[in-house]
């Protein structure tokens, strides 16, 4: 029986996890070893807690076994949040990295703000307003706020920082998004796995 598409998982589990109070980020599924792996990649404004991403994982599991598309194949479900290095895509990705440092690549022929004219730079994120993001330039020595239009960014991925940001930078940034870990600090392990033999109803 052929693995159904990762779109028609999204659609099955979509409508669960925007009840639970998520967006839904992204559906993966792999098929190399002896059962499926389908990943589902969920997010929020608030902080995600642990329980309710294992309860979201019973119900996307219930589904997907009363869909009956997987057949007899059996599959591991993991139900997890965004890793550090998630390419920020869209709005809601911008506002929940606030306070955080980003990698940012600039389109061809856009006006950096960086001193050197770079087109690759660090910064901190601050602030969404509309269609143009403050974030901080200059570190820890000389920090201060720019900002740059979205439509300038070509690709922006949040990097993972090991030493927690000098309080001038934060508060140029606006300080850390609601819910979100502290920079520097360990992430938390927020995925879910559960199995599954896929059951036909």
């Amino acid at each position: 029986m052929p693995m159904p598409t990762e779109e028609r998982v999204s659609q099955l589990v979509a409508g669960l996890v925007e009840r639970r109070g998520f967006d839904l980020e992204g559906v993966e599924i792999s098929t190399a070893g002896p059962q499926a792996g389908v990943k589902v990649v969920v997010d929020s404004d608030a902080a995600v807690e642990l329980d309710a991403i294992a309860e979201l994982s019973n119900e996307i599991s219930e589904t997907l076994d009363t869909a009956g598309d997987f057949g007899e194949t059996a599959y591991l479900l993991e139900i997890t949040t965004p890793g550090i290095n998630r390419p920020l895509t869209a709005d809601r990705h911008w506002r929940r990295a606030q306070g955080r440092k980003v990698r940012i690549k600039l389109r061809p022929g856009a006006d950096s703000p960086d001193p050197s004219g770079a087109a690759r730079f660090e910064a901190r994120i601050g602030t969404l307003d509309g269609a143009v993001i403050a974030v901080v330039l200059g570190g820890r020595a000389k920090p201060h706020l720019v900002t740059i239009p979205l439509a300038d960014i070509a690709e922006a991925v949040v990097q993972v920082e090991f030493n927690q940001p000098s309080p001038a930078e934060l508060e140029l940034a606006g300080g850390i998004a609601a819910g979100k870990p502290q920079p520097g600090a360990a992430p938390e392990d927020l995925s879910s796995e559960s199995e599954s033999e896929g059951i036909v109803e």
